[in-house]
């Protein structure tokens, strides 16, 4: 798996959603920057796994998509995991996800989260929401390490 030239990670275990994410960011040409993972175990594997083409994924990353609700590994904890490790915590980190509830919205915040944004339900206001996101985390935000 070569993840060298991604530059966001999208950690989202429904694939209906994964597959709108795409599609919004094929809208701005930016599709073919984007890695999936399907559970927080994943993401963390793709994240921190020094032993294969992963760290070529941490160098290269602008922005990190990440689900709250993920089996095997909860968003909260990879969000955790993110921003107290040295190598990643310069990573921006949104929060795309269903939940409108503020504890979660409070605790992705003190956990490290740059953004949070809650899932529209409606298809043309979902895709529109990605589009604004990976617009704004590739083309127009700047990390200083470019």
């Amino acid at each position: 798996m070569n993840l060298n030239g991604a530059n966001i990670l999208l950690v989202e275990d429904n694939p209906q959603d994964a597959e709108m994410v795409i599609r919004a960011l094929q809208k701005q040409n930016l599709a073919a920057k984007v890695q999936v993972a399907r559970d927080g175990a994943e993401a963390l594997e793709m994240i921190f796994d020094s032993g294969g083409d992963s760290g070529g994924l941490r160098e290269n990353l602008k922005v990190i998509l990440l689900d709250l609700k993920l089996p095997k590994i909860s968003g909260f904890e990879v969000l955790e995991k993110i921003k107290t490790e040295a190598l990643t915590r310069s990573i921006p980190v949104v929060v795309l996800t269903s939940s409108p509830e503020e504890s979660d919205i409070k605790e992705s915040y003190r956990l490290g989260a740059n953004s949070y944004v809650v899932k529209p339900v409606e298809y043309d206001n979902f895709i529109a929401a990605v589009a604004q996101l990976g617009s704004y985390w590739l083309l127009l935000n700047r990390t200083g390490y470019e």
